[in-house]
Parts: C-alpha cells; structure tokens; sequence
C-alpha cells in the first residue's frame, strides 16, 4: 500500500495543514493608513478664493461652453464657486458663445446674470440678440452701449452700423457723424471691421469730409493688422495663403480670403464673433434666410445682421442681388466671394418699388443706400 499524502508530510517534518496559507507579518515599524471616518474630501481643504482664482483663468480661456459647463457639472462646491461674480465676469466669448438652437429661458437668464456680473461680452452678445432677434431694440441697443462706455470694440463697431443705416428706427434716424465717431473709438482700440469701415468712410466722404489718402492709410493698416493676426495665429502650410498670386478664379467658400487692399497676399477668412454666428444661426433655424416680411439679411455670412425695415441696407450698384449693412461688409464678401458672382442687372434699377435705394453715393454722404462696386 502507497503512503498517503498525511503521511509523507509526518515523514518530512511538514505538520502545516493542507489548506492553510502561511500569514505574513508586517514590521511594527510599517502601519496601515487610518481610514476616512468623516467622509472628507481633498478639494475642501482648498480655500475658496484659490478655486476662485482658477477657476477665472479656465472661464477666461475656454475654447467652448463645454468647458465651463463640465465644471457646473463636477460638484456642489465647484458649481456654487463657479457662478462666482468674478469667475463670471471673466469668461471668454466662447465660453458664452450661446447656440441658436438651443436658445432657452435658461440661457437667457444665464447670459443676464453674466451681465449683471460686469461681463462685457454678455452684455454685447444680449445685447445683440435682444436687438436684432427678439426685437427689444431699446435694451439692446442699451446693452451694448454699456459695454461700449467700457471701451468694449465690437460694441462701438456694432453701434456705428446702428447709426448708418438708423436701425430700429426711419431712414431720418441715421446718424453718420456718431457713427463714424464709434467707428474711430473702435478702430483705436485695434477692431479690424472698424479700420475698414473708417477708411471707407474717407474715401467716400461719407459722413466725414472726403480724404483718400488718409482712407486708404486705415485700409493698409487694417489689412497688416489681419496679417498679424494671421501670423501670430501659428497656422500651418503659410505657403498656401502667404503668397503673391492673382486672386482665384472660383470662389473659395470661405476657406481663404484675400487682403482687401489687393497686394496679392490670401489669408484665411477672419474668424466670425459667437454673437454674429448666432444671429446668422437664428434665422437660419426659424424659416431660411429671411428675417421677416420683405426684410433681408447681410450677404456676408459672416455678419448675421438682419434689416430692420425694409431697404435698409445698401446693395451693389452693379448686380442689385446683393445688400450689405456696412462697407466693410461688402468689402470682406467682394473679395471673398461676390467678386466672382457679380454681373450686371439693369432690371432692378427700372422697379419703381418706392424704397430707399436706386441712389448713387456721392461725397456728402447723401443718397446712401447703393454702394458702389468694390475696385
């Protein structure tokens, strides 16, 4: 008979039962981490001012509302810190950039305590969607000029294209002096649509005394200044863009425009502000491009701006098709895309349809709604 297993282990000396596991003792030196009875958590050691503080830089440099709203989403504390007045005044324009479709009571009274909080750029983007898109024209307008007394850019530009075409009001209600004045406001502080405007404006005469010159210097330095901007962007393959060729044949839809000032030198399309993709957006989504009964907007897809009574804005004096709410408008859309769309019409200068238009521009600014094609 063989030995059983019990039986060779009592021949080995090996007496440890068979399913029994040696214990491993741990030095006394070496103790074990006492455990969370209070169910504290790491962030509340942090001191509300510090949580502040960085939470400003995140909303002041977030790229989408995502960013910002993961953080109302993390937990209590970081949701009551980051509705701070601070954190709230500081976030950036796209971190309220507001999507039409998605246009709420929410949103609206989010965007009002942002405001309410001394954030410049909601009180512009309200501002501009209480104007253009629910029609409440007096606080609209009211918004942006409190942003605009901060020295707020796309403000003042946004109230100068107000006072050209008296929008919200009657042709009598334009106010070219103001407008060219909030144009100058801007174009100081560096707003690129502005420069464009203001040398329009001299060349034109329109609203100012007429000085070529001098127009076409705010021309050429608006066109370095979307240069640099271009430049500091670090876009890749400038080969493509930064080059000496003729403009393209075929439009680009978008993807590049040409500086405006016709040295021959392409960048790409300058990025459009959350508030004018909005506007273009909200009429998008409720009923095509028309804004309302005989009202048009913009022709430049990047402006969004809609008519606030008919004729109101100025179309080319060539074609007829399109309309623009300001000159630099036009002149971002001719190089971008109508300068190969444009041909001319005669029919519409023969319609008698008792509107604003059908007038040349001369040098004092009057007879304002044609505009002349773009060289």
């Amino acid at each position: 008979m063989l030995p059983s297993r019990k039986t060779k282990r009592a021949f080995s000396g090996d007496f440890t039962p068979a399913r029994k596991r040696r214990r491993c003792v741990v030095p006394s030196s070496i103790s074990p981490a006492p455990e969370n009875t209070t169910g504290a958590d790491l962030l509340d050691s942090i001191p509300d001012d510090l949580v502040v503080s960085i939470l400003c830089k995140l909303g002041s440099t977030s790229r989408c509302p995502a960013d910002f709203i993961n953080v109302l989403m993390t937990c209590k504390r970081l949701k009551g810190l980051a509705m701070n007045p601070l954190v709230l005044s500081r976030l950036s324009p796209k971190a309220i950039a507001v999507k039409a479709h998605n246009w709420s009571e929410y949103s609206h009274r989010f965007l009002k305590r942002c405001v309410d909080a001394g954030s410049l750029e909601a009180c512009y983007t309200l501002g501009m969607i209480r104007f253009y898109c629910l029609q409440n024209r007096g606080n609209g307008a009211s918004l942006m000029a409190k942003a605009a007394i901060s020295s707020h850019a796309p403000a003042l530009y946004s109230l100068a294209v107000i006072q050209f075409n008296g929008s919200g009001g009657s042709k009598n209600d334009k106010d070219l002096r103001a407008g060219v004045a909030l144009c100058a406001r801007a174009a100081f502080l560096g707003h690129v649509d502005a420069l464009r405007e203001l040398g329009h404006c001299l060349q034109d005469g329109y609203g100012v005394p007429q000085n070529v010159s001098e127009g076409r210097r705010f021309l050429v330095q608006a066109n370095a200044r979307e240069l640099a901007a271009v430049l500091s962007s670090g876009i890749q393959a400038r080969s493509t863009w930064l080059s000496l060729s003729q403009p393209p044949q075929v439009p680009n839809h978008g993807q590049s425009c040409p500086l405006l000032s016709d040295f021959g030198c392409n960048v790409p399309a300058p990025e459009t502000h959350p508030a004018n993709r909005f506007l273009a957006d909200w009429f998008a989504v409720r009923g095509g491009d028309c804004p309302g009964d005989g009202l048009r907007l913009c022709s430049h897809a990047g402006c969004g701006r809609p008519e606030t009574r008919k004729h109101e804005f100025r179309r080319c004096s060539v074609c007829g098709v399109v309309n623009y709410c300001s000159r630099a408008c036009q002149a971002l859309d001719w190089k971008l895309r109508h300068k190969m769309d444009c041909a001319p019409v005669e029919r519409w200068l023969e319609e008698g349809d008792g509107g604003e238009g059908n007038v040349q521009i001369d040098g004092n600014g009057n007879g304002d709604n044609v505009l002349l094609p773009m060289s």
